[in-house]
């Protein structure tokens, strides 16, 4: 389950030793203001490639992408680390005992039981033993756990979420461990056995492949909002984004028709990116990217709907970038985080230029909950692809991506902003 951080799980979250296994609920950590707009100095630089995903786990953190090479925070020693490696919160200190082999991109990793973490993405093997698309390790000496046996019959793993005793992973594969779960399917995050009561039917998509391209859980559990290419779950129009209960995989009777509308091109087979629930769970946010053109729609905008059980829901408010994608998004009750390529925000007008009213909010930007406008937080970063990695902690925000500098300081491709 993923309750609100109270200021005594704060403490207790500072307390867990390196290595232990962290509550779930530290994916939707609240924060009561906006993160400083200066990143703490201590953070390790990765040297190429792009980073994917974050997660802390007590005071390890776990970095995972495609890349190879990372240094200390001092630019000093450089490490062969491929794919995935951790370091200490709070120092930076890169954790070497942590060096699992990853032959492929890491696209997520979520906490997983009794010291370990769970991955997924495109990889084949996991110190060089057979693992496509997902592992769990141990966060001692990233070890593979061999008693976690699902491994994907095809494609890629491209989000996964767990409560802690439930796993979802969503993706482009065509089941797991041959077991037919077309793009979407529940694990036993123990064993990785699928849970063969957990079986929606995510069909038809608009274009490319079928894919779930991301997945959210409510902070209860109860719910799961899925997005991707498809545009019918259990033969319900849903149009690349669903919501389903979470106990019986049925979807719910909330539905919105927002993203009917073309917003892709021949690279493109969707344009719908990250979702991520308010820390109360009352509302859930999302970013889309699409195509180079700017186009009607809600294309490369973030977007807020309330998590209820509305047929046909309109948006709460869209806050579009005028032709920037935008590819992460973080909820934290006091503002909502949202990084891209983006130049401007509160674009309603711009066509690939700043309309009236706009912002400029280079690659990173903080957005009102309540009415969805550019708070003035405005550290500014290299566009590059953009960010993919948004990761709230008790203490402040992870960012992940594929450039430099950050706040006009050089931070590779990982920084922390700190509650100021």
């Amino acid at each position: 389950m993923k309750p609100k951080f109270t200021a005594l799980a704060l403490g207790l979250a500072l307390l867990v030793p390196l290595g232990a296994a962290a509550p779930a609920a530290a994916d939707h950590t609240a924060h009561r203001s906006a993160v400083s707009e200066r990143p703490v100095q201590w953070t390790p630089h990765v040297l190429d490639g792009a980073v994917k995903d974050i997660l802390r786990v007590g005071n390890t953190v776990v970095v995972a992408g495609e890349f190879d090479s990372v240094a200390e925070a001092d630019g000093g020693r450089t490490h062969r680390l491929p794919n995935i490696f951790a370091f200490e919160h709070g120092t930076g200190r890169i954790l070497r005992e942590f060096s699992p082999r990853v032959d492929g991109t890491v696209n997520s990793v979520v906490p997983g039981p009794d010291g370990t973490v769970v991955i997924g993405g495109s990889f084949r093997t996991v110190n060089d033993t057979d693992a496509r698309g997902l592992a769990r390790m141990r966060l001692t000496d990233g070890s593979r756990v061999a008693a976690f046996t699902a491994t994907l019959d095809g494609g890629s793993a491209n989000r996964l979420a767990t409560d802690g005793s439930r796993l979802y992973v969503g993706g482009s594969f065509p089941g797991i461990g041959g077991t037919a779960r077309p793009t979407l399917a529940r694990l036993d995050p123990v064993t990785g056995a699928v849970d063969t009561a957990f079986a929606p039917q995510v069909a038809e998509q608009r274009r490319g492949n079928l894919r779930v391209q991301d997945l959210a859980l409510s902070p209860d559990g109860r719910r799961l909002v899925i997005d991707g290419t498809f545009t019918k779950v259990d033969g319900l129009d849903r149009y690349q984004i669903a919501m389903l209960d979470a106990a019986t995989g049925k979807p719910t009777r909330w539905s919105t028709r927002a993203f009917e509308p073309e917003c892709d091109y021949s690279r493109v087979y969707t344009y719908m990116r990250q979702i991520d629930f308010a820390p109360d769970g009352s509302y859930f946010v999302l970013v889309t990217g699409g195509g180079p053109q700017v186009k009607p729609g809600l294309c490369k905008s973030v977007v807020r709907f309330e998590n209820n059980d509305t047929a046909n829901a309109e948006p709460t408010w869209v806050n579009k970038t005028g032709g920037d994608s935008l590819y992460a998004v973080e909820a934290t009750g006091a503002a909502v985080y949202a990084g891209g390529h983006q130049r401007w925000m509160d674009n309603e007008q711009g066509a690939l230029n700043p309309g009236p009213g706009s912002v400029a909010r280079e690659g990173i930007a903080a957005l009102d909950p309540r009415t969805g406008r550019a708070l003035a937080w405005n550290p500014g970063r290299s566009r590059g692809h953009g960010v993919e990695a948004l990761h709230a902690t008790p203490d402040g925000l992870y960012v992940g991506s594929d450039t430099e500098r950050l706040a006009g300081e050089y931070h590779a491709r990982l920084g922390m902003f700190p509650l100021g």
